[in-house]
């Protein structure tokens, strides 16, 4: 199974301060001759080391900004987050017309498909009483994590489509239906995230996407709002066409946006990795019982704190909420939002809205012989009792038990630990240069250069 990862360490910027390693979920970052490196069967592009990085060394992997303008048919898949980083006086129109402007033959709000996706996992949940708690798939940070971290609860993902990939369906099936030639068309997600990079790329469940592209937010906002800015008020926007989302539709990005909609009659909705992770212990170790659906988000606000947004996530939010309000009394006005119009497509999208069941993937693949796996987690039982349990991180592992599982399988040196080799320069069988040498080796030579006067 080959995984793609979007997150990247550029070792020129690196400075091994090892912030990333001490707060990855999944113990993914080693610091080695004083550089991060991420293991990639570990790592699940949640991006908590993107966000704590002093020396901007991580960076998100997506695609050249202009690949849209080699299709003549370009469409702008935007979440909805999108549209909440801009000011106040930037209304959506406006957004969708410099859009146009900057080359985008299209622009569609994936949320669309939102009222499609909620009635596919309802009639998913109808055939399938058995399996409880239905996990939502919607965030595929939280999808990765529980293939790795969690397997034992890989088969409560919902195998189903979600927004974005529903919406590139409808979008292609409607140009097609036009007469537009695929070839032509060019569908191009504007990520908030890492993960849902990874997840474009290398989608769980599917051998390939149908999307050709995804376009970094954070770079767009800078470019759409120069745009407006440089066109200054007076810039007259041709007119644009633009499908209105329902309310439900606006808020389903947000924490609770699936939870609100779904019938279960015990559900939660949990946003933070460390929050997502605290719950999933409990249920795993069957302390929670009863749950019908969880709605698990990775990002604190859901996808307004995602990684790539521009604004503060509190102050997306409210504006996402005070457009859900204009859309519940448009709607209370007999305006039709535009998931209703999907309605021609809705059978269509349902009938092909699965994908393969969610496979566990372990983190801790220790060798395919099982017997020689089993000997090596003895093994590494053994040598964590003789560790000092501090988790310090001096030895370029975020614990104690990464580090023996790392030294098992041949990714590390026991001399590494700092405690041991003062034990073996104590009893005399290391000299303090090999000790030294073995400090280098983790963090690099140039940490203290000459005397340090108090």
């Amino acid at each position: 199974m080959v995984f793609y990862h979007a997150l990247q360490i550029d070792e020129s910027r690196c400075i091994g301060c090892s912030r990333c390693m001490k707060i990855c979920p999944t113990e993914a970052v080693r610091i080695n001759a004083g550089k991060a490196s991420i293991q990639e069967h570990r790592c699940i592009d949640c991006g908590r080391c993107y966000e704590v990085c002093p020396a901007d060394a991580v960076a998100i992997k997506d695609d050249d900004f202009s690949m849209f303008r080699r299709y003549p048919h370009s469409v702008a898949l935007l979440p909805s987050v999108f549209l909440g980083q801009f000011p106040d006086e930037i209304s959506v129109s406006k957004v969708y017309a410099a859009l146009y402007e900057l080359g985008f033959a299209h622009v569609m709000e994936v949320e669309s498909a939102a009222i499609v996706y909620k009635e596919a996992k309802e009639k998913y949940a109808r055939e399938h009483p058995d399996i409880r708690p239905l996990i939502s798939s919607f965030c595929p940070a939280i999808v990765r994590l529980i293939q790795i971290k969690y397997p034992s609860l890989a088969e409560n993902v919902m195998p189903i489509k979600v927004p974005l990939d529903l919406s590139a369906m409808y979008a292609l099936e409607e140009l097609q239906r036009r007469g537009v030639p695929r070839e032509q068309i060019g569908l191009f997600y504007i990520t908030p995230c890492a993960a849902k990079v990874s997840a474009v790329k290398a989608p769980v469940g599917e051998e390939k996407s149908i999307i050709d592209g995804v376009i970094n937010m954070n770079m767009l906002y800078n470019g759409v709002y120069k745009h407006i800015k440089d066109m200054g008020k007076n810039h007259q926007y041709p007119p644009v066409t633009r499908h209105r989302l329902s309310a439900d539709a606006v808020l389903s990005t947000l924490t609770n946006g699936e939870r609100r909609l779904c019938t279960a009659k015990r559900s939660y909705a949990i946003d933070g990795i460390q929050n997502v992770m605290d719950f999933l212990d409990k249920l795993e170790n069957d302390e929670v019982e009863g749950v019908e659906f969880l709605e698990l988000r990775a990002c604190d606000q859901s996808c307004a704190g995602a990684l790539l947004s521009v604004d503060n996530r509190f102050l997306c939010g409210e504006r996402m909420y005070a457009r859900a309000r204009k859309a519940a009394e448009r709607e209370r006005n007999g305006e039709m939002p535009r998931d209703r119009e999907m309605d021609e497509y809705k059978d269509y999208l349902i009938a092909n809205s699965t994908v393969d069941e969610v496979q566990p993937r372990s983190m801790m693949v220790l060798d395919e012989n099982i017997s020689k796996a089993l000997e090596k987690m003895e093994r590494i039982e053994k040598l964590k009792t003789h560790l000092p349990q501090i988790d310090c991180g001096v030895c370029g592992a975020p614990t104690c038990e990464a580090f023996a599982t790392d030294v098992v399988c041949s990714e590390a040196d026991l001399h590494q630990c700092v405690f041991y080799r003062l034990h073996l320069e104590a009893q005399g069988k290391m000299t303090l240069n090999e000790g030294r040498s073995n400090m280098y080796s983790v963090w690099g030579d140039d940490r203290i250069s000459g005397e340090i006067e108090v």
